[in-house]
């Protein structure tokens, strides 16, 4: 591997420090690219051109243009370019035409920070007629009203849209009367249940927009793409079939636009692996040092060198926890070198005595902050005091002469406060004072989950430090894109957790950085998304015949589900909701109804909240809860009461919970023959519960000892893939000595952790269960299934590529250099059942016995996708990454 980065990028001194310590598994250099501009489009008024011009977008790019013709036209568009490709032009434009034209706009987020720095950008063009708004969690009543009745281009989420904007549509009819555009920002965001949960909103608001429209109907455009009139402009990092995405979440046809032709400065790729600690972890399996305090060093590196960088973590307490450690490690770094100063300063005051009491009397009648301080590295020291009128200083404080100015050395002893976590559950007054900090350059460094991820114009950054895998590539390559939106050159660097996926991934570059982007996956046809979203809709408007069309084939069978079951009636040619009132809607973002609030016990004050499923894993009683850097052991958990109590401090460890899971099949949908094995697809029911938890060393993960809980079970239907040996394959595998559970159990752990490479999804969106003889088969099985209920697509994927991933399965366990087994390849930190058994070399002869029969070619036909599945765990338990305040660092 040649020498990496460029002398030219500051960032690029982590990639040659990764490269001497042997850490820097391989540079990727991705070219500068020069940008294709075209003329404004006719059609685009001259003050909005100007305004445009005035905030420095001379012209267009082509594929923003391209954009804008086809939804000027009427047609419904979908760009997915990388990121800083601008795609937010290409919108923009039509959507601003049509607003001075008299029509409303609806923009959605997957973010409020996303929300909020959109509103920023059309506020700050100073359009005359286009009148902003957000409306989401953190608005208050008195704004939202003002949105309600003066704004004609609304911001706000799917969530705000599902819970307020259509349920009182009522109250917003002249809003969606005059609705022509309807823009889905970041929309390869919504992907399994999330985004099956959006597709039937999206559905919802075109029959609202319908509804109202004919009290408007100058608004019906000649040449809509739809009945309903609406247009939808969607907006995607790089995806695969972008327009079968956009199908899928809109339940119509799109134009798809994938080629960028606007400029990139150079990139420097790099993958990274921590290095092996002394520490053992379970069956004293060799642990690396976890990749977020990897990124910690990186991120302190980056920031004591004046180079704003940007790291990414899975987990909220992963955040807070790279944020608290770079500034430690920055704190220390200041301390060492004043320490180094003072013995300097010491030895010279030794060899030259007189001059040091020159010195030292000179210093007495100086002001505090004017003597010589050390120089920063690169700096040339040349005896004069810093800050001396003499020398002037330049911008930025730092002196033409090259010494470091007072200001210099104020920002160099403040710096492990110019470190932050920025994640969800923080108050919006914070979450915005970190953004324009990062922007203003007072922040230079910042640990952050996806919510910062998701299209944030945050420029000036120079490198992006990804600790472990974000889930699928597209993401990847959205966090990487963070870095260089100014054009200059910058660098980005994947740090592998202990996992296998990770570790696979960075020893297999090819398989990451030259393979096409994933598919989107969800499904709209999940019957436990669509029935909530039936009763949502007919509570909003009675549900016709032709209302059933645009929620999918299963909406009329599901409608009469309901019918049966009490939730809506039939009044002629119509369906209504029975109930008063709303009712419990569903929750797009995860299973639980309700939220558990987290309460500081003696004070009463609310922390936060979890919901209900992450409560078990998270907020248990003995869990240590972390919340904006502060750490709160939980006291108690009742469930009944929806309340978790907590008492800051911190007890020298961490927690993590064990999950154990039961499995049975329903249904089998699908089958294929691998010879005498078989891999199949189904319906099963998963039994799981919360058992007990582990104590951790909070630097290594290492277990200090365990405790047993006593939490309810919690029953789910879902979907699996599940694959089984014939009895004369298993007599086989035992006549060779091999230990049929711990190979099974081993090779199950590690197909979990390979499946986020061919389903876009996230480990935490799947469980897993093996046994040597099931009791749902009678023979050698394991099962992998969907942690949601009803499924989300994951495991049908699986199916679908079942002989690619497994090959990959085989190879990630059988090429780890560990002898016996190890957190990168058979070990889990979820498993139930303390990773007992575990066969290494077992799992590599089972998994060659299965394939061995499997067809030369895929097994199974091409699917859509996304299906829609299920929920949760067994030996490795199913849970929602990053969606708890609580959830664990990387391992």
């Amino acid at each position: 591997m040649r020498h990496p980065g460029r002398d030219s990028v500051p960032a690029a001194r982590i990639l040659r420090r990764g490269a001497r310590s042997g850490r820097l598994m391989h540079v990727e250099e991705i070219a500068a690219r020069p940008g294709e501009g075209v003329p404004w489009p006719e059609w685009v008024p001259e003050q909005i051109t100007l305004a445009f011009s005035g905030a420095g977008v001379t012209r267009p790019w082509a594929h923003q243009a391209a954009m804008a013709e086809h939804a000027r036209r009427g047609s419904n568009v979908i760009i997915a370019t990388p990121a800083a490709s601008g795609k937010s032009l290409g919108y923009l434009l039509p959507a601003l035409t049509s607003v001075l034209h008299g029509s409303t706009v609806l923009y959605l987020a997957p973010t409020r920070a996303l929300a909020a720095d959109q509103v920023r950008a059309i506020q700050a063009l100073g359009i005359p007629g286009v009148c902003a708004a957000v409306v989401d969690g953190d608005t208050h009543g008195a704004d939202r009203e003002r949105a309600r009745t003066h704004a004609n281009y609304l911001l706000t989420t799917p969530d705000m849209l599902h819970h307020v904007l259509l349920p009182r549509h009522s109250r917003w009819g002249e809003f969606f009367g005059r609705l022509h555009y309807v823009i889905v920002d970041e929309c390869h965001g919504y992907r399994g249940v999330f985004g099956s949960h959006v597709a039937h909103v999206l559905r919802r608001l075109r029959r609202v927009a319908a509804h109202h429209a004919h009290r408007h109907p100058a608004r019906a455009r000649p040449g809509a793409a739809a009945p309903d009139g609406l247009v939808f402009l969607l907006a995607s990092a790089t995806v695969s079939e972008p327009g079968n995405c956009a199908r899928l979440l809109t339940g119509q046809d799109a134009q798809a636009i994938t080629e960028s032709t606007a400029p990139r400065g150079p990139l420097t790729f790099g993958l990274w692996e921590p290095p092996l600690t002394a520490a053992r972890g379970e069956g004293g399996a060799p642990v690396r040092r976890p990749a977020t305090s990897e990124a910690a060093t990186l991120l302190a590196d980056l920031v004591a060198h004046d180079v704003r960088g940007l790291a990414f973590t899975r987990s909220r307490r992963g955040a807070e926890a790279v944020a608290i450690a770079a500034r430690r490690t920055l704190a220390g770094t200041t301390a060492a070198a004043s320490q180094r100063a003072a013995a300097r300063a010491a030895k010279r005051a030794a060899a030259h005595p007189a001059a040091a009491a020159a010195q030292a009397a000179t210093a007495a009648v100086e002001p505090t902050g004017a003597a010589e301080s050390p120089p920063a590295e690169g700096s040339r020291a040349n005896g004069t005091a810093a800050g001396s009128p003499a020398n002037g200083t330049q911008a930025g404080g730092r002196a033409r002469n090259g010494s470091v100015s007072v200001a210099d050395r104020l920002t160099a002893a403040e710096k492990g406060r110019r470190v932050a976590a920025y994640r969800s559950g923080y108050l919006p007054e914070d979450r915005r004072q970190l953004e324009e900090a990062l922007r203003a350059g007072t922040l230079l460094g910042l640990a952050a989950t996806t919510a910062l991820e998701l299209g944030v114009n945050i420029c000036g950054l120079d490198a992006v430090l990804i600790a472990g895998w974000p889930g699928s590539r597209a993401a990847l390559w959205q966090q990487a894109g963070r870095a260089g939106r100014e054009g200059q050159p910058a660098v980005a660097v994947l740090i592998a957790r202990d996992d296998p996926l990770d570790t696979y991934l960075v020893h297999h570059p090819e398989t990451l950085l030259h393979q096409p982007v994933e598919a989107t996956v969800l499904d709209p046809e999940n019957p436990y998304v669509l029935a909530p979203h039936l009763c949502a809709a007919a509570a909003e408007l009675p549900l016709t015949e032709a209302d059933l069309s645009l929620f999918g084939p299963s909406a009329a069978a599901a409608a009469q589900d309901l019918v049966a079951a009490g939730m809506l009636r039939r009044r002629g040619h119509r369906l209504y909701w029975t109930r008063r009132g709303r009712g419990h809607w569903p929750d797009l973002r995860g299973e639980g109804n309700y939220p558990v609030k987290i309460v500081e016990n003696g004070t009463g004050r609310l922390v936060g909240t979890v919901d209900q499923p992450s409560a078990h894993i998270f907020v248990h009683t003995g869990a240590v809860y972390l919340h904006q850097g502060d750490l709160y052991l939980v006291t108690a958990l009742d469930l009944a009461e929806r309340v978790a109590l907590v008492e800051p401090g911190d007890p020298g460890y961490l927690t993590s919970a064990r999950e154990v899971t039961g499995i049975d099949v329903v249904s089998e949908l699908r089958q294929v023959a691998w010879g005498p094995a078989t891999v199949s697809f189904g319906e099963v029911d998963v039994v799981r519960q919360v058992t007990s938890f582990t104590r951790r060393n909070p630097e290594t993960g290492q277990p200090l000892g365990e405790e047993e809980l006593d939490l309810p079970a919690r029953a789910l239907r879902t979907r699996a893939i599940w694959w089984t040996i014939s009895a004369g394959q298993r007599d086989a595998l035992r006549h060779r000595g091999v230990d049929l559970a711990g190979a099974a159990h081993a090779a199950e752990h590690t197909a979990i952790g390979l499946l986020p490479l061919f389903a876009s999804c996230d480990r935490m969106d799947i469980g897993g269960v093996s046994a040597d003889l099931h009791p749902a088969t009678g023979q050698l099985t394991v099962f992998v299934y969907d942690g949601n209920a009803g499924g989300a697509g994951f495991a049908e994927r699986g199916f679908a590529v079942a002989q690619a991933w497994l090959h990959a399965t085989a190879e990630a366990i059988g090429s780890c250099e560990c002898q016996a087994g190890c957190p990168s390849c058979v070990q889990s930190p979820k498993c139930g059942t303390g990773n007992e058994p575990l066969s290494k070399d077992g799992a590599v002869l089972l998994l060659e016995t299965l394939l061995a029969g499997a067809p030369a070619t895929s097994p199974a036909p091409a699917i859509s996708p996304v299906p829609a599945i299920s929920p949760v765990t067994s030996h490795e338990p199913a849970e929602k990454a990053g969606t708890a305040p609580g959830a664990p660092p990387a391992p």
